[in-house]
């Protein structure tokens, strides 16, 4: 496949953590922003580009006290949000300009009642006007954003028993985490008091000792949540029937299961620009196509059932890539060799 795509490759300075499409502020604009750390100063910052192919150019930049751990933006152009939580503990909420991209305004959160250690995963939800976090302490919260402060309230609090990783709001009322043992939970907050369902990883010959990276979910299929991981580990949670999840990717666990790597995947999303080739399957029973990176740098879109399709083949760990939701077949994602590359797929 890589003969018809244009793969764009933009060096940078810093180490790049994470990258995110901002929403189209205009109809002659197109924006990225990035999570960057420079190694010589210990230095992190939060940087919007505004990406003018076959060129990529620096807009604005916001310090960060810590390293970024965790980037996500909002899809409004009317205000885009863009979060940023740190290995320190702190979230942050940055609002661009929507006509020059620009950073205008912060609102911060850095109380050690919020996250007691680094935070490990965020997610905003639809608009941007609510945040839920989870933590290595054991903690999940919630944080809506207002025009001039946070909200903030406590979901959760194992005090450290449980480890949480990654989270993805399922709906205005719902989202997923995950954790150590590759351990899914659904939480629902209109039934507080813990999430209301949970796997465990324990289907993978003993290999109980991984760790859920990344989750998402089809915004028209809430139900079905698909989760990278430790070892190349990629599967489908299905909440229709919880003990039975869908491997899609694996090591040595299933003769029939096609490995798309054997290190740790580090981002999934699914992939609407892929068309299903099981469209004969019956829809509610279909794992749609999802793209992964990963720590052995691929950069490959999966299906049950398939050959993984490789979409980059890197020497070095491709630590995140987004999906433009407005344009499908672009892609962007952030190389361990600081650089950021920019696919347009055919």
């Amino acid at each position: 496949m890589s003969g018809d795509l244009q793969i764009l490759r933009f060096p940078q300075s810093k180490s790049i953590d994470a990258v995110r499409f901002l929403s189209p502020l205009s109809a002659f604009s197109r924006f990225i922003v990035a999570a960057v750390h420079d190694p010589d100063t210990a230095g992190s910052a939060i940087e919007i580009h505004a990406l003018t192919p076959p060129d990529l150019h620096l807009q604005s930049s916001c310090p960060t006290p810590s390293r970024i751990s965790s980037l996500r933006a909002s899809q409004t152009p009317q205000k885009p949000v863009i979060a940023a939580a740190t290995l320190a503990g702190s979230l942050h909420f940055l609002f661009a300009d929507p006509v020059e991209a620009s950073l205008e305004s912060e609102l911060s959160l850095s109380d050690k009642s919020f996250h007691g250690g680094p935070i490990s995963a965020i997610d905003l939800e639809g608009s941007g006007c609510e945040c839920v976090s989870v933590g290595e302490d054991g903690r999940v919260n919630l944080v809506k954003v207002g025009e001039s402060r946070l909200n903030c309230g406590l979901v959760s609090d194992s005090r450290g028993l449980v480890s949480y990783t990654a989270v993805r709001w399922g709906s205005p009322t719902e989202f997923a985490t995950g954790g150590l043992g590759h351990t899914v939970q659904w939480w629902d907050q209109r039934k507080p008091g813990g999430p209301v369902s949970q796997f465990k990883g324990n289907w993978t010959q003993g290999s109980t000792s991984g760790i859920v990276h990344s989750i998402d979910i089809h915004p028209s299929r809430k139900h079905v949540c698909v989760v990278g991981g430790s070892s190349g580990t990629l599967f489908a949670w299905d909440l229709r029937w919880q003990q039975q999840p869908i491997l899609l990717s694996g090591v040595g666990v299933d003769e029939t299961t096609h490995a798309a790597s054997e290190s740790e995947v580090w981002e999934v999303q699914y992939d609407s620009f892929m068309q299903s080739s099981n469209a004969g399957t019956a829809s509610s029973a279909r794992i749609l196509p999802v793209m992964i990176c990963s720590e052995d740098g691929i950069l490959a879109v999966l299906e049950k059932g398939e050959e993984p399709l490789d979409i980059l083949s890197e020497p070095c760990a491709i630590n995140g890539f987004d999906i433009d939701l407005q344009n499908p077949s672009d892609v962007i994602c952030c190389l361990e060799w600081e650089t950021i590359v920019f696919i347009m797929r055919p």
